[in-house]
């Protein structure tokens, strides 16, 4: 198993992975229950720089030449720069009124989503993955690294605090409720 940073080649797998962790938070950007347009939508900013779904800010975890699994992480500062050419996108392609939560600020490395591919859970994938980006972000780069997570989904939950993850508070995106868990230096096992 190899971790690594995505390049550009990768950009359509990364799409199919990052709409297996928010899917319905990309049928909200586009203002519809369409697949194949959420992953158009995922497919155009992968492949672009300077916003948060590009290659730029995405890892990717292969088994022999098989990516099974990606993340997608970056500067909580640069939410606002990354996330601008998105919003004017949705604006212009899905004439939606477009306003989200910010999900993360400055002072954090923010995990916005991590996904293994099916055929591969149980197998330790994701948890590495996790190991890695704490490796990254938080001892390598005496950072601290955010996340949120659905209040309900106690199996992510509970993986996220056995790495040491802390509850910080509860915030709501998208009318859902999610907790956001942050890592650090201080609460590093």
């Amino acid at each position: 198993m190899t971790i690594r940073k995505a390049t550009l080649n990768d950009s359509e797998q990364l799409a199919t992975f990052l709409l297996l962790a928010m899917e319905d938070i990309v049928y909200k950007f586009i203002g519809e229950k369409d697949p194949a347009e959420a992953s158009n939508f995922l497919q155009y900013f992968t492949a672009k720089e300077h916003n948060q779904y590009s290659y730029q800010n995405c890892f990717v975890t292969e088994i022999g030449n098989k990516i099974v699994a990606a993340a997608n992480v970056y500067n909580g500062a640069d939410l606002h720069h990354l996330r601008a050419p998105i919003v004017e996108y949705i604006r212009s392609n899905y004439d939606q009124h477009f306003i989200p939560e910010d999900e993360t600020t400055a002072g954090e490395f923010y995990l916005d989503c991590i996904s293994v591919d099916p055929d591969y859970y149980g197998k330790g994938i994701g948890t590495a993955m996790l190991q890695f980006i704490i490796q990254e972000f938080v001892i390598n780069k005496q950072g601290k690294l955010g996340l949120l997570v659905d209040e309900n989904n106690s199996l992510a939950k509970k993986i996220y605090l056995r790495l040491g993850f802390v509850y910080k508070e509860t915030r709501t995106l998208f009318g859902r409720n999610m907790e956001h868990l942050q890592k650090s230096i201080n609460n590093n096992i």
